[in-house]
Order: C-alpha cells, then structure tokens, then sequence
C-alpha cells in the first residue's frame, strides 16, 4: 500500500516542518526538566547497565519514548501535559503534538527521494511514508541508496501522508539485508501491533491464525496443554517440526535440501521466565491466540479443591493472574468454565466477599482489574510479514520462528 501526496505548493509544507522543529526542542526540554526527572532518570540508568555506559543515539531512543509513549502515574504522557500547560499553542501545534504519541516504528527499506523527503518501505507493515526531518534535508547525507533505516516515524499534521523522523536514526547499507530482515522478523512476531497498522494484515493474520489454530488441536488433540516447561518446549517444538513437514510436503517446489526457506531448529523457544516454573499452560485460544502461563497447573489444583492444603502461595498466584496487565482475562475464563462448581467458592476465599458469584460478579471483576484489554480490538496473535520482507528473509541462513504471546510479566518480553 502506497501513501501518495497530492502536489501543493512546498512553502506550507516546508513551514509545518520548521514549526514542529521548534515544538520537538521544546518538547524535549520539557521532558528532560526536573519535573520528570524521577521517571526519566531509571530508565537511562537501567539502559546503561553496570558500567554505566550508554551511547547517544540509544539516550536519544529512550528520551523520545519517554516524551511521547510513556505513562505516567495518572496515565498521562509527558507530551499530554506539554500540550495542557501551554496555553500559548494554537489548535494546529496542538494537534500536531497529540498526533505524535502514536508513532510509527520499523524497520525502513528506502526507496527513492523524493525532494527533500525519502520514500520509505517499512518491513514491518509493509506501507510506505514520504518522510522528512525536522532538521532538513542535511539529516540525510549519507544515507545509503537502497540501503535501510531504523527509526521511529510521526505525522505531520495537516499534511497527509507525510511523515517526520523523531528520536534518533540508524542506518545500514544494502549488503545488511540480511540482519536487517532478522531485525525485522523479530519485530513483527514480538510486536504484531506495528504489523496491524496495515488493515490489509488484519484479516490475513486472523486467518492463518485460525489455520494454525486447528492444525494445533489436530496435533495435540486440544487448545490447552498443562506440562512441565521443558516438556513443554519438546512438544511444541515437535508440533512445529510436523507443520513444517506438511509444508514441505505440500510446496515441494519451494524446500530446499527438505525444508522450506527461512526456518531452522530449534524453531521453538519459550518465553524468558518460564523455565523456573512447576509447569507451564499452553493455551491456543481462537481469539486471544498462543499463550503461555507459569505455574498454570498450580492455579488449576486451586479451582479443582479451593480448600487444598497451602492454598494461599495459589490464591497469591491468582492475584498475579488478576493484577498483572500483560495477562488478558483468557486463563481466569478458562477455570472458571471448567469449574463451574468451585469457582464462586475460590472467588469468595480469595476477595472475602461472602455473595460474590462468577456468573453475576465474574466479567465485572476482570473488567476492573484489565480495562485495557477490553478498551481495544482484539487483534490476531500471528504476524503476516510482506512480501518485500519475505524476499530478504528468504536469503537469511537461519530464523529463528517466533509468534506473538502474552503472559505475566517477566514472562514473554521480546
């Protein structure tokens, strides 16, 4: 999908982008004072390690994020209340600003110039942006034809379709191609969100994610496993291996020496933080997709006997199920389905609330501990990469199969 700007006079153009230079100077100045100082401050040394080093362009990558993206106790971004405290901006500054707490990240092949803009392929969505930068065309020199930027992307209001370069810049040469296709790759299966950008991924992701979906029961005879996380790994490891096959077997033009491009084993590795688990839940829902759970079959001995023995190290895991926001509500739905007949006894144990019953109080309560998973659209939790993407990709020697997932946290940050 093209992004096409219609011809105009470039004065206004050119003016839109000088004053977002000057809104983006002070934005930054803002965010850098004192006020944010106990939030920006970690996240720098975090990023800096223990040997408290940390390069310009990574400062400048997390300085932007922090600015635009991230939320502050109330909920706020530090643009939010840029735009609140100025009273001075007009309606145009201000929406320009408010348009920039969404900005577009990837992985960028360049296409060609185009004035003072570059045409830009993202991998990742596979749409192009006529981009800018605030600092002119100079941000440029030196950028190599044909070759690749990393970079973050934000609108430019009243101008549709052209985009402005913010936070730091990277880039790489044609003869990158193939890390630049594992960066991308990475990206998309950890982050599908930047995938779905594009509408046009939407409805192919749902369906290669039901296709999935169904040769997964097929395989394992359910949508829900219960194993010890080594275990775990075999089988799903196992179960890609078989799929892979059946690829092969069915595109035989397109394997090479038995296997199709751009997939190697082990194809399959668990999320980080699981492998200290009792067990894990392996839950492939038709909405929410694959996910992972630690110590689900400890939750599970909880639904099946709500007066268990030490129940209390599994009713404090079902509060972690409960407060944690990368666990959607899927696993707390799935026990409480499968236990119709001590799920109310194992809520009212655990919020002592003597009259709380699943089917009166249930949806309620999910709903106040994760309102943001139902403030938005499901999506699907497989990623569908372009085809400019898959003809990098299929140079690559070795990939490493990913899918998106969710999980408590700790548990399957990419």
């Amino acid at each position: 999908m093209t992004v096409v700007v219609p011809s105009e006079d470039e004065a206004p153009l050119r003016r839109l982008i000088e004053r977002s230079a000057e809104l983006k100077g002070e934005l930054v100045a803002f965010g850098q004072s004192a006020l944010f100082d106990q939030w920006l401050t970690p996240l720098l040394l975090e990023a800096a390690g223990p040997e408290s080093e940390l390069e310009e362009s990574a400062a400048i990558r997390i300085v932007d994020h922090f600015i635009l993206r991230y939320r502050l106790p109330d909920g706020s971004t530090v643009v939010d209340r840029f735009v609140a405290g100025r009273r001075d901006l007009t309606d145009t500054d201000r929406e320009t600003l408010l348009g920039w707490r969404d900005p577009v990240e990837g992985v960028f092949e360049i296409r060609h110039n185009d004035g003072d803009a570059l045409v830009l392929l993202n991998l990742v969505d596979d749409l192009e942006y006529r981009t800018y930068s605030n600092l002119g065309r100079a941000a440029f020199r030196g950028v190599p034809k044909g070759g690749f930027l990393l970079t973050c992307l934000v609108p430019l209001h009243s101008a549709d379709g052209v985009w402005l370069v913010s936070g730091a810049m990277s880039s790489y040469p044609k003869s990158s191609a193939p890390e630049i296709a594992r960066t991308a790759l990475r990206l998309a299966a950890g982050r599908p969100e930047l995938v779905f950008r594009n509408p046009e991924k939407i409805e192919r992701g749902w369906r290669s994610m039901r296709e999935d979906r169904a040769g997964f029961v097929a395989f394992f005879g359910s949508d829900e496993l219960v194993l010890p996380p080594a275990e775990a790994e075999d089988r799903l490891n196992a179960y890609y291996r078989h799929r892979q096959e059946a690829a092969v077997a069915a595109h035989p033009d397109r394997a090479r020496g038995g296997r199709l491009p751009g997939l190697a084993f082990p194809a399959f590795e668990l999320p980080r933080g699981l492998a200290h688990s009792d067990t894990v839940g392996v839950i492939y829902d038709e909405v929410d997709g694959l996910n992972f759970y630690p110590d689900y079959g400890m939750l599970r001995d909880l639904f099946a006997d709500p007066a268990l023995p030490g129940r209390s190290r599994h009713q404090d895991l079902l509060r972690v199920y409960l407060r944690e926001e990368s666990v959607t509500p899927l696993p707390v739905r799935r026990l409480a389905a499968a236990h119709p007949e001590t799920v109310d006894t194992v809520f009212r144990k655990l919020l002592r609330r003597p009259g709380f019953t699943w089917v009166e109080h249930g949806e309620e309560l999910l709903r106040r501990y994760k309102p943001w998973y139902y403030a938005s659209e499901p999506r699907p939790g497989v990623s569908v990469i372009g085809e400019r993407l898959g003809e990098l990709a299929s140079g690559t020697r070795r990939q490493k199969f990913t899918r998106a997932r969710r999980g408590p946290r700790g548990s399957d940050r990419p």
